[in-house]
């Protein structure tokens, strides 16, 4: 669901192509990321915005 704030694992794992248990621990990586910043998170879903901003900052340092 494109319109909600937060992305689920498997939406994540169909976005990157990976598995839902690889997923799940992207997911923990980056929500403790956004905790050390002071964000509130919820567990087993990412901030959609946060996951397009590291996804696509990796892309471009990358070309």
């Amino acid at each position: 669901m494109k319109n909600s704030l937060f992305m689920r694992a498997g939406e994540v794992a169909k976005e990157l192509g990976v598995s839902e248990a690889y997923a799940y621990k992207l997911i923990k990586k980056l929500n403790k990321e956004q905790e050390a910043k002071g964000y509130l998170t919820i567990h087993g879903r990412l901030n959609r915005e946060y996951f397009g901003a590291k996804l696509y900052k990796k892309v471009r340092e990358e070309k």
